[in-house]
């Protein structure tokens, strides 16, 4: 297809409903004609986590509200887009139905084609949309649910060089904040405690730096932040407010540390197919910025060319589904009704899987 295409993005993975527009045109750049996102967060900060039975009932409430806003900020009407897109995996199962049903009740009443779209090859492609990258770059996607290396070859062709083998980056940053009785989302709220912290006072373990591949693991970085708080509060009766920030450094720390390690040889693993490669960032991890920095020197080290999207691309939004959606669609792809709502949905098919695997399929 040479001319304009303009999509409409769906996403409700996890507990963002977002809807946005992007366009290609003929000069192969992308334009992002409207993006809204309906965060979930205070219907989630009293569990101290992402319930999946409220998130899906959010995201059915919302989802036909946030694409009529997110098409009148595009000033277009439903007729007058190319395509659908819409998360179709991986996710929490109730809320990625609730956007698959949606994307096809559009497209019912539309006659406009549908486009299923992997969540992890929105973030993974978003480099494309936001500075019209070219294959082949090296991507490290590291979000509240996934973490992994990704050799990043054409819309659909992805390579797993390694991953997290238990928890990811975003999920340990939740939980270890629930431990510190800071709230949610756990991210934010450990950097801004951090920046009053030492980060040397804890010296929390770089997990598998030991092992020269890829994998990493952050489950038992978790463990031994809990362990050091038990033993302040064995021996103080509590945490002062020192303590809870030097726990909040040290742990950031330690997840810096061991993802510029990973990521030194994730770049050296890809090689150099180009001149300067791309290192490429992306997940809602990548809008921390002592790990942006830390990612940024490694990248520069080894004569990578850096790239971290904008913040508001780095998390869940429908840009990068539309635009994952658009490229699919453009290659002549797309789904017809019987697209199904996936749980599971590795990105590499040829992979071995890394994480539990079973009548739901591989986990990553």
């Amino acid at each position: 297809m040479s001319h304009n295409i303009t999509v409409l993005g769906l996403e409700s993975s996890c507990d963002d409903t977002a809807a946005a527009v992007v366009r290609r045109t003929n000069s192969e750049s992308a334009e992002v004609l409207s993006s809204v996102v309906w965060g979930q967060e205070g219907l989630h900060a009293a569990f101290g986590g992402v319930v999946p039975e409220i998130a899906a009932r959010a995201h059915a409430e919302r989802l036909d509200l946030c694409v009529e806003q997110a098409l009148e900020q595009a000033g277009l009407t439903l007729g007058e887009v190319d395509a659908i897109a819409v998360t179709a995996g991986p996710g929490l199962i109730g809320g990625v139905i609730s956007g698959v049903m949606c994307a096809k009740g559009l497209s019912i009443g539309s006659g406009k084609p549908l486009v299923g779209v992997n969540h992890l090859a929105g973030h993974a492609l978003t480099p494309r949309m936001t500075d019209g990258v070219e294959y082949p770059y090296l991507m490290l996607l590291v979000s509240g649910g996934h973490c992994q290396f990704l050799g990043v070859h054409g819309p659909d062709q992805f390579t797993r060089m390694g991953g997290t083998i238990d928890d990811a980056p975003g999920e340990a940053f939740d939980k270890s904040a629930k431990l510190l009785g800071l709230g949610y989302p756990g991210g934010p709220l450990i950097e801004e405690e951090a920046k009053n912290g030492d980060p040397k006072r804890f010296r929390f373990p770089r997990p598998l730096l030991d092992r020269p591949d890829l994998d990493m693991s952050f489950s038992g970085l978790k463990t031994a932040l809990r362990r050091a708080r038990d033993t302040l509060v064995a021996e103080k009766g509590g945490l002062t407010v020192q303590d809870r920030a030097d726990l909040c450094a040290s742990f950031q720390q330690a997840v810096a540390d061991t993802l510029a390690e990973k990521t030194r040889r994730a770049c050296i693993a890809f090689g150099k197919p180009v001149e300067t490669p791309v290192l490429a960032v992306a997940g809602g991890v990548a809008a921390n910025s002592l790990i942006r920095s830390a990612l940024q020197k490694v990248a520069a080290q080894e004569g990578f060319r850096f790239l971290a999207p904008p913040l508001k691309y780095c998390t869940d939004n429908g840009a990068m589904i539309a635009w994952a959606g658009l490229e699919r669609f453009a290659g002549g792809e797309s789904d017809d009704l019987t697209l199904s709502a996936r749980p599971r949905w590795p990105l590499d098919k040829a992979a071995t899987p890394m994480l539990g695997s079973g009548k739901k399929g591989a986990k990553a």
